[in-house]
């Protein structure tokens, strides 16, 4: 699959989007002011692991590709493995150096170049990011 096939796919059919109303889950939205997206970021924890991570609302194709592909790296990951998928996603995303194989799918958005696109994809990682800095 190319690039916007992935991405595509991902937006068509989101892996982890449901609406939880559970607290146990942590939860943060996110939002662009620029545009229509607007996700909650759902994370339950479990011994310094993300145990479920999910996501809801109404966005673009690449924030919710960005947050399928997040989400679907990070389920059953430790928080530091999340911290370190995050940073290299910002890196990336910035135009500075970063692992592709953290990133995995997440590769797909490397030849962002438009500054408001990029928004777009890191908009649930920011969300994720706000999370995990609360939860710490």
């Amino acid at each position: 699959m190319d690039k916007r096939e992935v991405i595509m796919d991902h937006y068509s059919n989101p892996r982890n989007r449901k609406r939880i109303n559970d607290s146990s889950y942590l939860v943060e939205n996110t939002s662009n002011s620029s545009c229509i997206d607007n996700l909650d970021i759902y994370v339950k924890f479990q011994d310094d692991k993300i145990e479920d991570i999910a996501f809801e609302g109404e966005a673009c194709a690449i924030s919710i590709s960005s947050a399928s592909i997040m989400t679907s790296n990070l389920k059953g990951k430790t928080v530091e493995d999340a911290i370190t998928y995050i940073t290299n996603m910002e890196a990336m995303l910035n135009d500075k150096e970063y692992n592709s194989n953290v990133l995995k799918e997440a590769v797909v958005y490397e030849d962002t170049k438009n500054t408001s696109r990029k928004t777009c994809a890191w908009l649930p990682y920011a969300a994720l990011k706000r999370i995990l800095e609360n939860y710490k």
